[in-house]
């Protein structure tokens, strides 16, 4: 859950500023065929995509989870939420939305050329004992009871939170820290036992500081190469103490809560689908919002295949670092869904789903 203190680990590192370049860039999926934006939001008779949608069903889904977690948020957006699965039980022809009630508002992007950003996000599972034990040498800690301002991450690496703090010990400082940078993780205790969800619980204030964006003003990675991947592959191939040194580089920690196994769930207390949920600043965005988005596809590197993909998806998250034109799609659970959220820094075309006016009626015709 990315919540209101979600970061992405890559940003602020791997930021593609297309505005400021001369020329065009299309490495990650930008396009220019709609013209240049005037405005945040532009209103289209219909959007010039291809295909229908892929993950109807999963957004059916999601419209679930919305209904049976907040019914409040889904009656809010009952309407738009019909009218898309109408539309998408007719076949999802973006040349149809408005027989279904269904304005289409495009985004003007990062570039005012439609380029919405895309990152990715994902529940990790971390290995963990209750005690310190072997390889298992790195605390996860909950909340502190101490008043006062809480210690920086070099300090808490310094030791100068209790043992009762601990909730557990892991094997690994990385993860531990990807869990920190994603706001919660499943813990593997290796008892046979379900998982147990750790969410967030609060940080220590400190301001967030990119470690991707450390390792390019080092020279240690190229800006190009930046991903989730390469930042563990520089982990792997590098001493227990200079990633320590390198975390250590981002103030920020924050601390966890332990709860028996559950759905992971998005700021707005909706159990998050895969790939039919983001993060999105909500003060263009707001909870609830159905998005249609253009989403590229990555080849087995991280590199653009010159091919998109139709989704549908629901905003019910939030990120300390998903501003304006920018969303953070959530992956799913473990290391497949964290191999997909690594790699994602690139753009496509997203169309907000409004009500057209009298769009009420028209459903009703039609029920």
């Amino acid at each position: 859950m990315k919540g209101r203190w979600g970061n992405n680990i890559l940003a602020g590192a791997v930021v593609v500023m297309l505005a400021a370049c001369s020329s065009k860039p299309t490495d990650r999926g930008q396009r220019y065929n709609d013209g240049k934006f005037s405005e945040p939001f532009s209103l289209v008779n219909q959007p010039h995509a291809m295909g229908a949608p892929i993950n109807g069903g999963d957004y059916s889904r999601q419209i679930r989870e919305i209904r049976n977690a907040s019914p409040q948020l889904y009656r809010r957006q009952s309407n738009i939420y019909s009218a898309v699965q109408e539309w998408l039980r007719a076949g999802g022809d973006t040349r149809m939305l408005s027989r279904f009630g269904l304005d289409a508002w495009q985004m003007e992007g990062t570039d005012n050329y439609g380029n919405v950003q895309f990152t990715g996000y994902y529940t990790p599972i971390v290995q963990a004992r209750y005690t310190r034990q072997g390889a298992f040498q790195y605390p996860i800690y909950r909340m502190p009871r101490t008043r006062g301002r809480l210690p920086s991450r070099a300090e808490i690496y310094a030791g100068a939170l209790s043992d009762s703090d601990v909730l557990a010990y892991s094997n690994s400082l990385i993860d531990n820290f990807i869990m920190d940078v994603q706001g919660s993780g499943y813990i593997d205790f290796g008892d046979g036992r379900p998982l147990s969800f750790f969410s967030y619980a609060g940080k220590n204030g400190r301001a967030y500081r990119s470690i991707g964006r450390v390792l390019v003003e080092r020279g240690e990675v190229k800006l190009e190469d930046m991903s989730l991947q390469a930042i563990r592959h520089w982990a792997q191939t590098h001493s227990p103490a200079e990633v320590r040194e390198l975390l250590e580089q981002n103030p920020s920690f924050v601390f966890f809560q332990p709860k028996p196994f559950s759905p992971v769930k998005g700021a707005s207390a909706v159990p998050l689908i895969d790939r039919a949920s983001v993060a999105s600043d909500r003060s263009i965005v707001p909870a609830g919002t159905t998005l249609l988005a253009e989403v590229p596809l990555l080849d087995g590197n991280g590199k653009f295949r010159g091919e998109y993909e139709l989704r549908v998806m629901v905003a019910l998250d939030v990120g300390g670092a998903i501003k304006g034109q920018h969303f953070d799609i959530y992956q799913g659970i473990g290391p497949e869904a964290g191999h997909r959220a690594g790699w994602y820094n690139h753009y496509g075309r997203v169309w907000v789903l409004k009500a057209a006016p009298g769009a009420a009626n028209q459903l009703l015709t039609r029920l």
